[in-house]
């Protein structure tokens, strides 16, 4: 079985774009690309501050589905500038991300939908 779960503080994702932030498939919960993006807020140009930003996001879609940063079993992150900023993100990350450790891949890439955005995450969480 196959639930939406839409947080209220980002439900205009669900409204304009059309797609689920997290998806509850059988205990198996699917997470949408996570970035610093939040309406109201402009994304920190400072990696610090934006990586932050965007943990914080991770943490209300995992709390909206009843889960926590440590049931993170799969985790995909997608970065402008990867090897700039790899270091500064990984030590963020491990603010939130405690061991064991899920499992992590990390990908260049040229560009997000949000501006200024320097990381997108998707993450698989378990029940």
């Amino acid at each position: 079985m196959k639930k939406s779960i839409v947080p209220e503080e980002f439900k205009h994702y669900f409204d304009d774009w059309h797609f689920s932030p997290v998806i509850d498939a059988d205990g198996t919960v699917y997470l949408s690309g996570v970035t610093a993006a939040r309406k109201g807020k402009r994304i920190s140009t400072d990696p610090e501050e934006q990586f932050h930003d965007a943990f914080y996001k991770l943490g209300v879609y995992l709390n909206a589905a009843g889960l926590s940063y440590s049931d993170i079993v799969e985790m995909t992150t997608f970065h402008i500038e990867l090897k700039k900023h790899i270091d500064v993100f990984s030590r963020v990350k491990d603010e939130y991300i405690k061991a064991p450790y899920p499992a992590w891949s990390a990908i260049g890439v040229s560009e997000f939908i949000p501006d200024n955005a320097l990381v997108e995450m998707r993450i698989v969480a378990k029940r």
